[in-house]
């Protein structure tokens, strides 16, 4: 799975949301900078030879639709933060959300039990 540029990940989200989307849909989707309509389309195109996305062809139009799950995406994803921001330890991960009170005890609570049920 290649990776993805900024805007093919925020393209991607909009996907996942969708479903199946022509790109004038995708385009209405987006609230802020709209890109114009040809180089949306190229940002769609290469996520097709990404692997990402394929399409139904109704004449000269294409209806885009992911061909990857985000679960899957996710999971890549998510790897390759912890590994590169967290010396590939899930504990500095948790550790660095709790100190930016981004998680509370509670929250760890209910983590830990789902550790502790598998």
């Amino acid at each position: 799975m290649q990776n993805l540029t900024n805007k093919e990940e925020e393209i991607m989200q909009i996907m996942w949301r969708l479903g199946k989307a022509f790109v004038k849909d995708i385009q209405a989707e987006i609230t802020h900078e709209q890109p114009h309509y040809n180089t949306l389309s190229t940002i769609v195109r290469n996520l097709e030879e990404k692997g990402y996305v394929s399409h139904n062809a109704y004449g000269n139009t294409h209806q885009y639709y992911p061909i990857v799950k985000i679960e899957d995406y996710r999971k890549k994803f998510m790897k390759t933060a912890i590994d590169n921001y967290f010396n590939s330890s899930y504990k500095n991960m948790v550790s660095f959300f709790a100190q930016e009170d981004k998680i509370s005890a509670e929250e760890l609570r209910e983590i830990l039990a789902l550790i502790e049920k598998k």
